[in-house]
């Protein structure tokens, strides 16, 4: 059985997951460095694609500052908290193009790699989406930046940088992120347990119960539902980037069990940070 990456590595970082959120950076950096117009619309955001890249730049710099060891506030953890930190910090940084932002972004995804290597594996970092260890980190900042390079190389028209092995290293964020955001209208009075399975790849287990989500690493015996889904379109679902039925209609994801008709409501039980 293939489970959830479980993060052993040569180095503080899971293998390959530097790789990843260097060649992300390089990948997003490169979307931008040819965009003429940074005030082009972001899909699905009231952002510009020039607001979208600062807002990168500033994540990754935050990222780097944590790893480093540094103190910062951003939210109190909650979905609607770090909107409006977001939004507030960002009215407060005046750069918007395109290339200037490129080199933030991946200089700051370069001073993140090398803090987090000063980083005891089992040391315990404060985030804007609470504690963490390193590695869980490192695949925050990956998720992060592959949703919003994503953004960026829609509303741009180039092709995106996700793929199975990053999504991959994206799912010890994704399943220490569902507790802390889950939508408590969607939850009320649900009782359910899920195995999710991406194509050929790792799979996880959900319970949901007196209205609270626990993720175990190794899926349930008997579950209500089983998901199985295309890789990439599991990320774009839980970071609310497209809707559960085109996924489902284009034959990227399947349920079935007990109760299938649950698979459609999984990732609405949760708000993308």
């Amino acid at each position: 059985m293939v489970g959830v990456p479980d993060g052993r590595s040569r180095g503080v970082l899971p293998e390959g997951l530097g790789e990843a959120i260097r060649g992300t950076a390089a990948d997003i950096a490169g979307v931008l460095r040819d965009a003429t117009d940074t005030g082009l619309p972001v899909p699905r955001s009231t952002w510009t694609v020039g607001e979208a890249a600062a807002h990168l730049a500033q994540a990754n710099e935050l990222m780097a500052a944590i790893a480093a060891g540094h103190a910062r506030t951003h939210g109190d953890g909650t979905p609607q908290s770090l909107a409006e930190a977001n939004e507030v910090v960002l009215a407060a940084f005046d750069e918007r193009a395109a290339r200037p932002l490129a080199e933030m972004i991946t200089d700051q995804a370069d001073a993140f790699l090398s803090a987090i290597e000063d980083r005891s594996p089992d040391q315990v970092l404060d985030t804007p989406l609470g504690p963490m260890g390193p590695a869980v980190l490192g695949s925050y900042l990956l998720t992060h930046m592959l949703g919003h390079g994503y953004d960026l190389a829609l509303a741009l028209g180039r092709p995106h940088m996700l793929d199975r092995a990053r999504v991959e290293l994206t799912l010890p964020f994704m399943i220490t992120a569902m507790p802390r955001v889950v939508d408590p209208t969607a939850v009320d009075g649900l009782t359910a347990r899920f195995t999710v399975r991406l194509w050929g790849g790792a799979r996880f287990g959900v319970a949901v119960a007196d209205n609270a989500v626990r993720v175990t690493a190794e899926p349930p015996a008997q579950p209500d539902c089983t998901i199985l889904t295309e890789p990439v379109a599991f990320l774009l679902l839980g970071l609310g980037r497209t809707d559960p039925w085109g996924v489902i209609a284009t034959g990227r994801a399947l349920s079935w069990g007990r109760k299938p008709w649950l698979g459609p409501r999984f990732p609405r039980l949760f708000t993308a940070p």
